[in-house]
């Protein structure tokens, strides 16, 4: 299970708070706007947040599918007592693919060698496989071509043991300011559901937009949205930010192991990067790469509200800050490395500009030995 917030300071170097109201309140915004069914993706530890009390606060708040990377993501849930239709968007390997169909979880396909075997499977085991067919209009990642997809999907439904549940595609650029790329996919994947409905082969859920595309096009969800990073309250990008009434769910704080007065001259950290230009005043945070916190980049946390810069090489466990602008801190005070103290913030996706990567590498990488607390 997980633990609800009881004063994480008194407990641990460096965890993260999840305030699952922001969670609950960024699902009912999607249901409500986008008037289709919600898909909650959880993929990655739901993107970093945790993916149980995720799940259950989604379901909660009018969710009614979950998705996930990986088979083991899936069938972890079921142990959990999720109970909720579940999707393996990624590959499933035939190695698990009994599990899979015996816990009724559907998986996506695209292989017809690899739905043979699933077939095969399934007939064994008397029970239906549930696939959904993932057309590629444009990702380049998995996926078919629209003829490829009417064949498939023939197959899928005169084979005994497999049920075509679903139809879906991915947006590749939903979340640039530029729409014509997505309405280009969007207009081949059209073109490929009146393919399979001319047929009589199309199936009753069919689902393309993940959260960019929901935001940016809320008029063409189809059956269902796949909803990630929006879900925790974090932007797709720099061209396709969250409204203000969506709010980010993750904080992520360590505190100071060590408050020392150094003199000019004196070496910080591993290779003596940084050297004091003066008598300064050192801290150290007990938190470092280990829990995804980067070595490379301009960083900076909150201390009693104010931006501190973090000096010489992160390590492992631990990094240092210099505390010239909050000369009263003192040992066991709260250092936040995303979120708000008092008048001060810092976002997820500031952090990612610093770093040079994106606010869903952030958040998916915190390691797991950084505790989750749910407020």
């Amino acid at each position: 299970m997980y633990t609800l917030y009881m004063n994480a300071q008194l407990l641990r170097s460096s965890w993260v708070e999840i305030d699952l109201s922001a969670i609950e309140d960024n699902v009912r915004y999607f249901s409500a706007t986008s008037g289709v069914v919600v898909m909650a993706v959880v993929k990655a530890n739901a993107y970093g947040h945790g993916s149980l009390p995720v799940v259950e606060t989604a379901l909660r708040a009018g969710a009614s599918w979950c998705g996930v990377a990986r088979a083991d993501e899936a069938l972890e849930l079921r142990s959990d007592g999720i109970k909720c239709p579940i999707l393996v968007l990624g590959f499933t390997p035939i190695s698990m693919t009994e599990q899979l169909i015996s816990a009724n979880i559907s998986m996506a396909g695209w292989d017809i060698e690899h739905l043979k075997s699933v077939a095969v499977i399934a007939q064994r085991l008397g029970q239906p496989a549930r696939v959904h067919l993932k057309v590629d209009t444009g990702m380049g990642r998995i996926g078919v071509s629209d003829q490829v997809a009417l064949d498939i999907a023939s197959y899928l439904v005169g084979t005994q043991g497999l049920l075509f549940e679903g139809l879906s595609t991915h947006y590749a650029r939903a979340y640039e300011a530029d729409i014509a790329p997505t309405l280009d996919q969007e207009h081949y994947f059209r073109n490929v559901v009146a393919l399979l409905t001319d047929a009589g082969l199309c199936p009753s859920l069919v689902h393309a937009s993940n959260s960019a595309a929901a935001m940016v096009r809320p008029d063409s969800c189809w059956d269902m949205i796949r909803l990630g990073i929006a879900m925790y309250g974090l932007d797709p990008s720099e061209d396709c930010k969250c409204r203000e009434d969506l709010r980010p769910a993750l904080t992520w704080k360590s505190q100071l192991s060590q408050v020392k007065h150094v003199p000019k001259g004196t070496g910080i950290s591993y290779g003596h990067d940084y050297v004091t230009n003066g008598p300064e005043i050192i801290g150290t945070v007990s938190t470092g790469y280990a829990d995804g916190y980067r070595r490379h980049g301009d960083k900076i946390v909150l201390i009693g509200g104010r931006r501190v810069p973090v000096v010489g090489r992160v390590c492992m466990d631990q990094f240092m800050v210099r505390l010239d602008s909050v000369p009263d801190a003192v040992v066991g005070d709260e250092v936040v490395l995303i979120g708000h103290q008092g008048q001060g913030h810092i976002s997820a996706e500031e952090v990612a500009v610093r770093w040079n990567t994106i606010n869903y590498d952030v958040v998916s990488s915190i390691g797991s030995r950084v505790s989750r607390t749910y407020i």
